[in-house]
């Protein structure tokens, strides 16, 4: 405890820091390591569901160290809403490789490509010889017959083309432009799956913990980018073993997200957000804006190539989202969907209202009797991060401060980096993510994680 009382986090890591601790840290001998696959079958809210990790643990296993609590560390990882596993490999291998954590880094339902070696997935989200690809008006996304990339939810099952239509929504155009959607019929597949992953995920996040982590042995920390943040807080008070939020670029709870943006999510929950190159302009754009002003407008042209470019590999990730309602708690989606799975299973009325009450509490932290407290939350924000600032952490805090059990809650301000923090940029081959391990491990190994709720 007096270790905790000493050790506080910083509140900014300016650049040049950060280019010293990352030398200082490549610098460093490796700890042999292992990554294996992890494809797990589970069954969860009535259908079965094949869930691919990757976990990644020093060969040698005396090798992970053990926490203040004399337990050896982990840490629990997901991706953001555009990928898979890949993304979150150089934080994985760095927490790893330098520090000797072992690491599971689980991929979304339905995300997991399990075809090809690599588990890239094949051609780009829109068939461009689909009937419709080009019927559209210039500038504009395309809508009618066209075919999607769509979730594998069960290895070997397929998702075809009558089972959606494709609808343009313009409604944020501001922020998105026009984004397509995949719309799952009624009735079909699609759409009982589209209602019922988002048990599937919380069951799938507990299982893995539960097979690789066991409470009497480990201690564990988890993180999840971006998308993957709300997921990780509704594992924080779910798994008895889990300390705390070794978060960067990590969203909130749902519902704290919801705040963040200012507005649900604007579409029902049958429909999946299948992406292309939009979806990183609108992050390149905020983010050159931010380092750089107005200057990037006149290159505008080799901006849009650049943005071309990165989508040829950025397509071999999956770039579908079906997460956007529990990433935003919308209530509306989160309630006709466990409706939807409900009557599937053929609950009755009280257990209807229970799978409905489940899914909103997905977003919340939970209070009341015997239930866990919310565990310390460390959270980092990039410079350049288009939506991660610093007055919505400063809400986030002024929000767990209203809680019966309030958490212990800081945030670090990283003198460098985007949204994909690991992406390499001049003096900084790995980005942030060096910087990231140092802190975090710090926090963990001066006991900032064992102190109680306030």
């Amino acid at each position: 405890m007096s270790k905790a009382k000493q050790w506080q986090p910083p509140k900014r890591v300016e650049r040049t820091e950060i280019v010293r601790i990352s030398e200082a840290m490549l610098a460093e001998p490796d700890i042999p390591f292992d990554r294996t696959e992890d494809i797990a079958r589970i069954a969860s809210n009535g259908l079965d569901w094949d869930i691919g990790t990757m976990v990644y643990a020093p060969s040698d296993p005396a090798k992970v160290p053990r926490g203040p609590d004399g337990k050896k560390i982990a840490v629990f990882m997901t991706h953001g809403g555009a990928s898979d596993w890949r993304s979150m490999e150089p934080l994985a291998a760095m927490f790893c490789r330098k520090r000797g954590y072992k690491v599971c880094s689980m991929t979304f339902p339905g995300r997991f490509y399990f075809d090809d070696p690599n588990h890239d997935w094949p051609g780009d989200t829109f068939d461009p010889d689909g009937t419709g690809a080009h019927n559209a008006t210039a500038g504009q996304a395309p809508t009618g017959n066209i075919k999607v990339r769509t979730p594998i939810w069960l290895r070997g099952e397929a998702i075809g083309q009558d089972q959606y239509t494709v609808e343009a929504d313009a409604s944020h155009r501001g922020i998105y432009g026009t984004r397509r959607y995949a719309v799952a019929k009624p009735g079909t597949l699609f759409h009982l799956r589209m209602a019922a992953w988002p048990k599937a995920i919380v069951d799938a996040m507990k299982d893995i913990c539960a097979r690789h982590f066991p409470p009497s042995e480990w201690s564990i920390y988890v993180h999840g980018h971006s998308t993957g943040g709300p997921f990780v807080h509704t594992l924080l008070q779910r798994c008895e073993n889990v300390k705390g939020l070794i978060g960067v670029e990590n969203s909130p709870f749902g519902s704290l997200f919801n705040k963040m943006t200012g507005h649900d999510w604007p579409t029902p929950f049958n429909y999946i957000l299948v992406r292309d190159w939009r979806e990183l302009a609108r992050y390149t754009g905020a983010e050159l804006a931010l380092k750089e002003g107005e200057k990037p407008l006149y290159r505008l042209a080799q901006v849009m190539e650049e943005i071309f470019a990165l989508w040829d590999v950025s397509r071999k990730a999956p770039q579908f989202k079906a997460e956007n309602w529990y990433h935003n708690r919308t209530v509306s989606c989160l309630t006709e969907a466990a409706q939807v799975a409900a009557r599937h299973q053929g609950f009755n009325a009280d257990e209807t209202a229970a799978l409905v009450k489940e899914y909103l509490d997905y977003g919340v932290p939970l209070e009341g009797k015997g239930v866990k407290p919310l565990p310390p939350l460390l959270h980092g924000i990039c410079e350049y991060s288009r939506d991660h600032r610093p007055d919505k952490y400063e809400m986030m805090r002024a929000e767990y401060a209203k809680l019966s059990s309030a958490p212990r809650f800081e945030y670090v301000q990283l003198g460098s980096g985007i949204h994909s923090y690991w992406r390499a940029e001049p003096d900084l081959p790995f980005s942030v993510v060096p910087a990231v391990v140092k802190v975090w491990d710090e926090a963990i190994m001066n006991g900032w994680y064992e102190v109680a709720a306030a």
